[in-house]
């Protein structure tokens, strides 16, 4: 039977949410009503939470959360290639026809209505097996998957990641999928370093030890134009703050590469000399559409080679939203906060 109403977040400004009963859509022929069950929170909610600004393409007044993993409850006569059941990802703005809504497709809200539904484009399955707290990371391994891969990793390659959350441990895996023989994760909480070392990865806490010292044990050295370098040639900045970049410029040997997958909201500088003279390549978060990397992120999630379902830490309801906003926020006590349906 359906409900006659669902709960729906609503995003209100800098700390505040409201969470209000919405009437339940009606579904057209070329529709699709879908039930969310786990959302993850994003670094963009959290950003909108605490300050807001348009960088987070959030908005006052309206429905927001983007990392639903979903079921399909209705669907309309013409939509083919999907059954109700199906476990599916919605895949933001193309979901609901408006890159407006990149952000913010609904994932707080209780139930959505897909229009114009095409199976592979609107709605992405997800195999309905997968642990669901492993299925709710795939929006954040699109993001890590991206930055990875821009670099070109290579069997045998060193990596360093910059940044313990979420962005940055898939972006971690990822780098071990793709054949990395040794990664490194930085950051100042160790909460989510413990994490890190969990997967196997080397980490360094730089409020606590030199970075340079630890990386050059690590990784190993190699002269350049300046000095003793570090023989890690990928590094991936998940933090978007000018620290990273100097640690980079620090580190970094000839040929060396950076993804910039953080969200910088401050102007930074660069030393160019370095950059030419070391022949760094410098490349942004990386590219491919979420619906082209959702083969090989799924087979990596059916490897069970990692518990992923561990960094999920905690799950609230809905109508807890403004306290799982503000948890999310603390990397000292959470890695991934949910809302769940």
């Amino acid at each position: 039977m359906k409900p006659q109403t669902y709960k729906a977040a609503i995003f209100r400004g800098v700390g505040h949410v409201d969470v209000v009963d919405l009437p339940y859509p009606v579904c057209a022929d070329d529709e699709a009503i879908v039930r969310n069950v786990l959302t993850g929170i994003c670094g963009s909610d959290i950003y909108a939470f605490q300050k807001h600004g348009p960088e987070s393409r959030i908005w006052i007044d309206e429905e927001f959360g983007h990392e639903a993993i979903s079921e399909v409850v209705e669907l309309g006569r013409d939509v083919t290639g999907l059954s109700v059941g199906d476990r599916v990802f919605v895949n933001q703005g193309k979901a609901m026809r408006d890159m407006r809504r990149m952000s913010a497709t609904g994932g707080f809200s209780n139930y959505l209505r897909i229009p114009r539904c095409e199976a592979g484009y609107s709605l992405l399955k997800i195999d309905n097996d997968l642990p669901l707290r492993t299925a709710v990371l795939f929006e954040p391994f699109v993001i890590g998957t991206r930055g990875v891969k821009v670099l070109n990793p290579q069997p045998g390659d060193s990596a360093i990641v910059f940044g313990a959350g979420i962005i940055g441990l898939t972006s971690a895996i990822m780098l071990q999928w793709y054949g990395c023989e040794k990664v490194m994760v930085v950051d100042l909480a160790d909460f989510r370093l413990e994490n890190a070392r969990r997967f196997g990865f080397a980490t360094c806490n730089p409020s606590k030890e030199s970075l340079e010292d630890r990386a050059l044990a690590e990784f190993g050295s190699v002269r350049s134009h300046f000095g003793e370098r570090c023989k890690a040639r990928l590094y991936v900045d998940a933090v978007g703050v000018k620290s990273v970049l100097d640690q980079f410029s620090q580190l970094a040997p000839r040929n060396g590469s950076l993804s910039i997958v953080g969200v910088h909201k401050e102007p930074v500088t660069l030393d160019l000399v370095r950059v030419s003279f070391s022949n760094w390549h410098i490349h942004g978060c990386g590219d491919g559409q979420t619906e082209e990397l959702l083969p090989e992120i799924l087979e990596m999630m059916r490897s069970r080679r990692h518990d992923l379902s561990s960094l999920v830490t905690h799950e609230f309801r809905v109508e807890r939203i403004n306290e799982a906003l503000k948890l999310a926020g603390d990397p000292h006590h959470a890695q991934k906060v949910c809302i769940s349906f």
